[in-house]
């Protein structure tokens, strides 16, 4: 257990490259922390080797009060690649990622990045597609039907590869679950929140599907889901 800090800092500093302006070096640099994070995991979850945690940990990220759809499914999506949960606060905008070891470290860096990068993949759809003098409630359907739809394309991948490939071995996921649900139980009253029915721009969804699919993501993580939970 004592190597999991170098590892960690190594790939937050690859997660950091990961924003680089070069797609392509920064697609090689989430690849790379990824497939780090997945090696490290599948050897440390060997309960006879290591030790077994005994609690789960929190790593806070700040968002905003108000979270729109796109990024409740992508704090879903990454929380369930790396066998964690998310928690948004609403009075603070602040979004606690829980989960045990290195596990909850990588998951707030990994949507860090991912927010990061669906947000300027969208900025340059929309300055090289968007017309400026279409109406205002027209620009923000497609720039919504845009990260709607690339971060369909995102969870999708991520839920595939981690059925190939996943991060923690059988014998410790209820282990990992145990604790998290405890932690999840001291936070205190929950409430989910659930995704409703959206309008979208067909075309503005169907670019952001297209474009989910330049997004680095290395087999080893996954997963997703439709909902998040927020405190009542």
């Amino acid at each position: 257990m004592n190597s999991k800090p170098p590892i960690i800092e190594k790939i937050k500093k690859l997660l950091a490259l990961a924003n680089s302006s070069n797609e392509h070096e920064a697609a090689l640099a989430a690849s790379h922390a990824q497939r780090l994070l997945s090696e490290h995991n599948l050897a440390m979850a060997d309960i006879k080797a290591a030790p077994t945690p005994d609690k789960a940990d929190k790593v806070e990220t700040t968002l905003s009060k108000t979270l729109p759809k796109w990024l409740r499914h992508l704090s879903a999506g990454v929380s369930s690649a790396f066998d964690c949960r998310s928690v948004h606060y609403p009075s603070t905008g602040t979004m606690t990622f829980i989960g045990v070891g290195a596990d909850v470290q990588i998951a707030a860096y990994t949507f860090e990045y991912l927010n990061r990068t669906v947000r300027r993949l969208c900025g340059n759809y929309m300055k090289n597609n968007v017309s400026p003098t279409l109406a205002k409630r027209h620009r923000e359907l497609m720039r919504q039907s845009y990260y709607l739809g690339a971060v369909s394309t995102i969870t999708t991948r991520l839920k595939v590869q981690k059925f190939q490939t996943p991060i923690t071995s059988g014998a410790l996921v209820p282990v990992k679950e145990g604790l998290i649900r405890q932690t999840m139980n001291e936070i205190g009253n929950l409430r989910t929140v659930r995704s409703r029915k959206s309008y979208i721009h067909a075309d503005a969804y169907t670019r952001g599907q297209d474009d989910g699919r330049l997004v680095g993501i290395h087999k080893g993580i996954g997963g997703g889901s439709s909902h998040e939970t927020i405190p009542g």
